[in-house]
C-alpha cells in the first residue's frame, strides 16, 4: 500500500500539472501572451542556456509560471505521500533539464525513445520540435496533451479575434 501511495502521489502530480500547466498557462500564453514566446521561443535562443541555467528573471519568472501548477496540489500530495511528492518534484525539474538537451545535438537512445512512446513522455527530440515551430507539440511532459491542446489553442485564437474584432468597432 506504502508504494501504491508514492505512485499515484507523483503520476497524479506529473499528470495534473502537466495539464494545468499546458491549457492554463502554456497554450493561453503562445495565443494572447508575447511573455513566454520572446522569453522561450526567441530566434537564435540556447535553450539549454534560457531554460536551465538563465539567471534572467524574466526567464526565472516563466520557468515559475510554467511550473506552479504542479506546486499548487503539494500541501494534498504531501499527507498522502511525502516520498510520491518528492518524486514528482524531483522528476518534474529532471525532465525539464532532459528535455532542453536537444540544442546539444543529442539523440535519446532508442531504448529510451520506446519507453517514452509506451508512457507517452515528451523526449528533447519532440520537444526540440516545439521550438522550432511553436504551434505544435504541445504538453511539456506527456504528449497525449497535444491533440486537446491543439483544439484550446484553435478557440483560444477565435476568442482573441472576436476580442480584437470588439475592440476595433467600439474604437470606431
Amino acid at each position: 500500500m506504502f508504494l501504491i501511495k508514492i505512485i499515484f502521489v507523483a503520476v497524479s502530480m506529473l499528470l495534473v500539472g502537466d495539464f494545468l500547466s499546458t491549457f492554463f498557462y502554456h497554450v493561453p500564453e503562445h495565443v494572447f501572451g508575447k511573455f513566454h514566446t520572446i522569453v522561450h521561443h526567441g530566434k537564435n535562443r540556447s535553450f539549454i542556456h534560457y531554460a536551465v541555467l538563465s539567471r534572467n528573471p524574466l526567464v526565472i519568472l516563466d520557468g515559475f509560471l510554467g511550473a506552479l501548477p504542479y506546486f499548487i496540489f503539494v500541501p494534498w500530495a504531501w499527507q498522502v505521500s511525502p516520498t510520491g511528492t518528492i518524486i514528482a518534484l524531483v522528476l518534474g525539474k529532471l525532465h525539464v533539464i532532459w528535455r532542453h538537451v536537444s540544442i546539444l545535438d543529442w539523440q535519446t537512445p532508442k531504448g529510451i525513445a520506446l519507453c517514452c512512446g509506451w508512457f507517452f513522455i515528451v523526449t528533447p527530440e519532440r520537444h526540440w520540435q516545439h521550438h522550432q515551430n511553436s504551434q505544435m507539440a504541445f504538453g511539456d511532459i506527456f504528449t497525449f496533451y497535444h491533440p486537446p491542446a491543439i483544439a484550446w489553442r484553435r478557440f483560444l485564437i477565435t476568442v482573441k479575434k472576436k476580442y480584437q474584432k470588439t475592440l476595433n468597432i467600439s474604437k470606431a
